[in-house]
């Protein structure tokens, strides 16, 4: 038994984190460097005139996202919970800045963007992170009431609800999707009655209708994603073009830099459409790969939530059940827009994608999962030690 013990400190000695998420984040790491470099070579001679310098500075962000996460991975996650106010009014704080002249800057028809001069930051990026932390804070302070009150329920969803209406200002339909749904599959989990949602649920199918009547061309974007081939020179034109290039890759895609949708066919093909480059160039093994690496990390995720909160460790539980979310939600949104299962949506593909904002974010959430299980491992250790030692007592 002594050397089952002895075997329990070496593996928490060499194997202080996670090896299947971090290993998993690291494929996606490796994959979205290799296609940003191979998807961006034409758009970056066009631009730039050096096929070569969106692959530089996506290994740049990539050096120092690894350097926020390694960061992140050192900050206790007690941390997270003393600050999730201060983080909330820096959301809205971040949301406002953005929308006002002058210090927004404006790209293809979008205000999300504040230029530092070297570096761009994107306030919702942040904000996803911002707002789960927010809600796990407030579900460990406001466990009971929000099991039996409907305005201990609804206050905090009305704080995410204004920051919904200013990411809708900016507009940033996407960001405001996948907030609302990390955060309410947060509460789910949390073990929240049902009946609670069901006015929630209605209030988002109307709100639904107002936001389509509010800005039509969301509903000409619905037409064009439900019949793409009829509107295929127009607002059809990147799902149909990101669905050729999903028939030329077949089964082992056409090999790495041999992708004919990137030469100015496929729009924004090393972001919102870097999975289909994937799939063109490394065929359906690749795109299958990339799915269960994230799959990975979310039910790994998952898991170290429910462990946490077997363990009576309810922050970090929600923390991890939102992070689990979040990567989950935008991942699938992202990559069923380019499969044609979802309309279009301005969505970066975590850790893959082209962007600071998107890989800094990305890293510092697998940095806190892996926070996460590393403390509530640590904290089952001695447990473990004194059933081991009993065990060898008895015998």
């Amino acid at each position: 038994m002594s050397m089952a013990l002895k075997s329990q400190r070496i593996e928490l000695v060499e194997f202080p984190m996670d090896v299947s998420i971090s290993g998993a984040a690291v494929i996606l790491l490796l994959i979205g460097f290799v296609m940003v470099g191979s998807a961006s070579t034409e758009v970056a001679e066009r631009t730039y005139g050096d096929p070569l310098y969106l692959f530089a500075r996506h290994g740049i962000y990539v050096f120092i996202s690894l350097g926020f996460g390694a960061m992140a991975l050192m900050i206790p996650i007690s941390f997270w919970q003393k600050v999730d106010w201060i983080l909330l009014l820096l959301s809205f704080a971040l949301l406002i800045v953005v929308l006002i002249p002058g210090i927004g800057k404006t790209v293809n028809g979008s205000t999300r963007w504040i230029s530092l001069g070297f570096f761009t930051v994107q306030g919702s990026e942040f904000v996803k992170l911002f707002s789960i932390v927010y809600i796990a804070g407030y579900l460990v302070r406001h466990k009971e009431k929000m099991h039996d009150s409907i305005a201990s329920f609804a206050k905090p969803l009305a704080l995410i609800l204004l920051i919904v209406l200013l990411l809708l200002e900016q507009p940033d339909f996407g960001a405001s999707v996948v907030i609302m749904a990390s955060v309410m599959g947060i509460i789910f989990l949390s073990g929240v009655p049902f009946r609670h949602f069901l006015p929630l649920i209605t209030l988002f199918v109307v709100a639904t209708f107002v936001v389509a009547r509010w800005q039509p061309y969301r509903l000409e974007r619905f037409a064009s994603f439900a019949n793409p081939w009829e509107h295929q020179f127009d607002g059809g034109y990147q799902l149909t073009q990101a669905l050729i290039a999903f028939g030329r890759g077949e089964w082992f895609g056409l090999g790495l830099g041999n992708s004919i949708q990137k030469l100015f066919f496929l729009p924004e093909a090393h972001t919102d459409f870097l999975f289909s480059i994937i799939a063109e160039e490394m065929g359906i093994f690749g795109a299958v790969l990339v799915i269960v690496a994230f799959f990975v990390i979310v039910y790994r995720g998952l898991i170290i939530g429910r462990k946490a909160q077997a363990s009576s460790k309810d922050f970090h539980a929600y923390l991890a059940y939102g992070i689990a979310l979040l990567l989950g939600i935008q991942s699938a949104i992202n990559i069923g827009v380019n499969v044609g299962l979802l309309p279009t949506k301005g969505l970066t593909l975590p850790f893959l994608s082209y962007g600071g904002n998107s890989l800094i974010i990305s890293c510092v959430l697998i940095a806190i999962l892996l926070r996460i299980e590393f403390e509530c491992r640590i904290e089952s250790l001695p447990r473990q030690r004194k059933i081991a030692g009993s065990r060898l007592h008895d015998k």
